[in-house]
Parts: C-alpha cells; structure tokens; sequence
C-alpha cells in the first residue's frame, strides 16, 4: 500500500470519526436545550409561592445555536481542504468552549437569586425563595462539548489531501523534459533488446515537441 493511499485511508477514517463527534454533539447540545435546567421559586407576597422552570434554551441559550452550528461543521469539512479545514477545527473547538461555560457552571457553582430572577423574567416585586438545579441536562452539555472538542482535535490532525495535478498543468519546460526522458529511454530499451525501433507516435511527437530526435542513440550529458 503506498503512501498517498494511506494517508487517503486515514483522512477517510479521520473523517467518519468527526462526524459522528460532530453529530452526537449537536444532539447532546439540542437534546439538553430541551431540558429543564434550573427551577426558581419566588414569591410576591400577595399570593401562594410561584415556581418557573427554566428549559436549557433559556437557561443556556447559545445551546440550541451552537448544536446548529455543529451540524453545519458536518457539512463544511467535506467542502473545505488543506489550510481552511484547520480553521474549521479552530471553530469547532470554539464552539466547544462556548458550550461547556454554561455546564461546568451549572454543575460546579451556584445558581445566584439575582440570575435566577433576571433569567425568568419575574417581576421586580417578587422574591426568589429558591433555586434548584438539574445535573443531567448540564452533564448531557457537556458530554456534547467534549464530543466537539474531540471532533476538532480530530479535524486538525487529519492528513491534509495534496492535489496532483495533471501532467497536461505542468510547466512547459517540465513536460518537454519528461517527453524526451520518456523518448531516450524506450529507445534505449528497444536498441538494447534489438528490438528496433519501438516507440510509439505518442512518444515520437512528444519527443519532437520537446526538440529531440527520438532517433538519436546518443547518450545526453544533462548539465
């Protein structure tokens, strides 16, 4: 196996691995936007204690924006190559870190009255008794953003595909060398084999082109 058909088989590999990352992050993300994050209680003092949940797309409200964004990256790393696929990486983990602020604070810190209260929207009269966290839709955002953080270390070591061009693209000057390298060879091969003369039409002309005889035995001293 050679080495472009590795590198080939690993960017193939290094490209199905992102998009699953990719993909289960973005319904990690979703899937928690959907989900209560926090619960406040409050009370106004006229009347019985009022309780507000707050869904993950309140609460956290780039969830929702940033599992689009991580679809979109699905689409993206097949249209983007070389250089402009490390900046898709950077992007991706980008979005990562934006992800997981929400949930390691919903996780490891306190829910503040003041938060709580601008976040819900309650009235300046009423007072938070209370606030109750939920572990799992934070826990389950920030599974999604290390699946997308992953996804970009994965991106950014992926091997970059190199475009060989065709000889028809080459410079003049390479192509009429390659034409009378290919030209002296056969001649060489066939005039040792007592073969004759074995060149193609093909071969003739390009070594025409290039301003050989392809007739010529003479070894060329390349300067």
């Amino acid at each position: 196996m050679t080495s472009a058909t590795q590198r080939r088989g690993t960017g193939a590999r290094a490209t199905a691995v992102s998009v699953v990352l990719l993909l289960v992050g973005a319904a990690c993300l979703w899937g928690s936007s959907r989900m209560t994050w926090v619960t406040v209680t409050s009370s106004d003092g006229l009347g019985e204690a009022r309780t507000t949940e707050l869904l993950g797309s309140t609460w956290a409200a780039a969830s929702t924006p940033l599992a689009l964004a991580l679809v979109a990256a699905v689409a993206a790393q097949f249209a983007v190559k070389g250089w402009a696929s490390r900046v898709l990486a950077v992007l991706v983990a980008l979005v990562a870190v934006a992800a997981a602020v929400p949930a390691v604070g919903a996780l490891f810190g306190d829910v503040s009255a003041d938060e709580a209260s601008s976040v819900a929207e309650l009235p300046t009269r009423a007072e938070v008794t209370s606030t109750q966290t939920s572990l799992l839709p934070a826990a389950l955002a920030l599974i999604g953003a290390v699946c997308a953080l992953v996804a970009a270390i994965v991106l950014l070591r992926k091997p970059t595909s190199r475009k060989v061009l065709s000889s028809k693209y080459d410079a003049p000057a390479a192509r009429r060398d390659e034409a009378a390298e290919r030209a002296r060879t056969a001649s060489e091969r066939a005039d040792a084999n007592g073969e004759g003369d074995d060149l193609t039409e093909r071969m003739l002309w390009d070594a025409l082109d290039a301003g050989e005889d392809p007739t010529d035995r003479t070894p060329r001293n390349d300067h």
